[in-house]
């Protein structure tokens, strides 16, 4: 064996050994990177049929070779999957469930349960409300007299799931059958069989459809929906999800005298919203949004603000849903968590080194300074905060230091449909759309509160510029010309 035979078996030797070790680093480093969709499987695929290749060349071109495999397969894990939001639609019930306030006062009246202080002090929140005169009731309080029972929550739940759903196949024109995920949220009735399957039975959805029943996560449950819809389409190509918000207000009417537990009565209103999201490449052309962000808060470890949505009974044994005299605060804090979180995704780099700044010269410098707030009109145009009453929009109003025209579509949406829970941010995009106000590349911040407590965020970008008058039918369709009215706000 001659001088050069043996210095190539050397240099073949060598680089096993060094191709094994660096094998082994692979594996260790792609374990260590936990990346949820990555196999183990796919780089030894790509690595094996090439070793023969790789021990013949330099070290330095193994590196290359192998980095590059590894950011090829880095990069198509991570990257996520698009969802677009299709459609969304709003449900519009029946005229004849209108009820104005003094309406409202004489249903309250006619159930004979509340005494005289309970009364006036009803109506002392629904004038200062935020309410209008044509919010609506569900078909059971509504009746005369009225009748709250199983079978008035399970037609209100009908109703509102069927109505919305209805539309929003008309307006996508995508079969029930195509549907491949099924999100409903609904708080406070929660019946059995479930309302997802209460849906698929009524529309004979395939048998390999996947059904998720939300229930008792309060009005922010609408983007919790979205947010699964969003981690199930990553996971489940070619795939279209319909996410149903709704909430019954018929179990959630309130009998007793308990002031706290009085206010949803006052406010709550019956709505509902169902949206269409899909990862098919072909639906972005005809999709209104594309999901950004969705950004989740969640308090409940802090007692005071587990403690300030609760369902319980009151010292009658009438159940019913109290709220804290904490409840601003708690929604204040939460809220500031949420941004924290939310600023550096999407604020341009000048707001976050004012708010930097700042922050150093309050912490650090112990400078007696006021908080920067930052500008958020930079990174949004349109804002839809949760219509949970006008102490909320004001709170929020005051916390990001928006205009009356950004706090607009929150406030008639109050205004025309009251508080329908988990809906509510649908109402206001609606509101939005129909007065012709989005662009394409605009951004839609959707912000909700609720129980536990909670406060998240959706970011929306537009895809398309969506003409005033495009989406008649739907619920304020008869009605945005009368829009904005003037609403007092203190």
């Amino acid at each position: 064996m001659n001088s050069f035979t043996q210095l190539q078996l050397t240099f073949d030797l060598i680089m096993t050994q060094l191709t094994i070790k660096l094998h082994q680093k692979l594996t260790g480093f792609l374990q260590d990177l936990d990346l949820k969709y990555i196999k183990l499987s796919h780089v030894y695929s790509l690595l094996l049929p090439l070793a023969p290749t790789l021990l013949h060349f330099g070290l330095h071109h193994v590196w290359i070779t192998t980095t590059l495999l590894i950011l090829s397969r880095v990069y198509l894990a991570k990257r996520s999957r698009p969802a677009y939001l299709v459609d969304f639609t709003c449900f519009k019930p029946d005229d004849r469930l209108k009820r104005s306030m003094q309406g409202i006062m004489e249903m309250s009246q006619n159930l004979g349960v509340f005494n005289q202080d309970t009364m006036r002090f009803q109506e002392r929140v629904m004038v200062g409300s935020g309410l209008g005169d044509q919010t609506y009731v569900p078909p059971g309080p509504a009746a005369q007299p009225s009748v709250l029972n199983w079978e008035t929550n399970l037609a209100e739940a009908k109703l509102v799931m069927y109505g919305a759903l209805d539309s929003l196949f008309q307006k996508t024109g995508v079969p029930p059958q195509d549907i491949g995920i099924l999100i409903v949220n609904c708080s406070g009735f929660n019946p059995n069989p479930s309302l997802t399957a209460m849906v698929v039975n009524h529309y004979k959805l395939k048998p390999e459809i996947l059904t998720y029943n939300m229930s008792g996560m309060g009005c922010s449950a609408g983007l919790i929906s979205i947010d699964l819809a969003q981690t199930l389409l990553h996971t489940h190509p070619d795939m279209y999800a319909v996410v149903l918000s709704i909430e019954t207000m018929t179990p959630l009417w309130y009998l007793g005298n308990d002031r706290s537990m009085l206010l949803g009565n006052c406010i709550f209103r019956m709505g509902g919203a169902a949206m269409m999201l899909s990862n098919k490449s072909h639906d972005r052309a005809r999709s209104k949004y594309e999901l950004v962000h969705v950004i989740r808060t969640n308090k409940a470890s802090e007692d005071k603000s587990y403690n300030s949505v609760q369902q319980r009974e009151d010292d009658k044994g009438i159940i019913g849903v109290s709220l804290s005299r904490d409840l601003m605060t708690v929604a204040g804090d939460a809220l500031k968590t949420n941004i924290t979180t939310l600023g550096p995704l999407v604020l341009p780099l000048s707001e976050q080194l004012f708010f930097f700044i700042t922050l150093v010269k309050k912490k650090i410098l112990k400078m007696n300074v006021k908080p920067y707030i930052p500008n958020f009109k930079r990174a949004f145009e349109h804002f839809c905060v949760h219509a949970g009453g006008k102490a909320v929009l004001n709170e929020v109003q005051k916390s990001l230091n928006l205009t009356d025209r950004d706090m607009e579509p929150s406030r008639m949406t109050l205004h025309r449909f009251g508080n329908t829970s988990s809906s509510s941010y649908w109402y206001e995009l609606g509101y939005v759309e129909a007065k012709g106000r989005v662009s394409k590349g605009d951004r839609v911040w959707q912000i909700a509160f609720g129980s536990g407590f909670k406060c998240n965020s959706v970011v929306w970008r537009a895809l398309k510029t969506i003409p005033p008058g495009c989406c008649m039918g739907e619920a304020w369709s008869d009605c945005i010309d009368q829009y904005p009215v003037k609403v007092q706000v203190d």
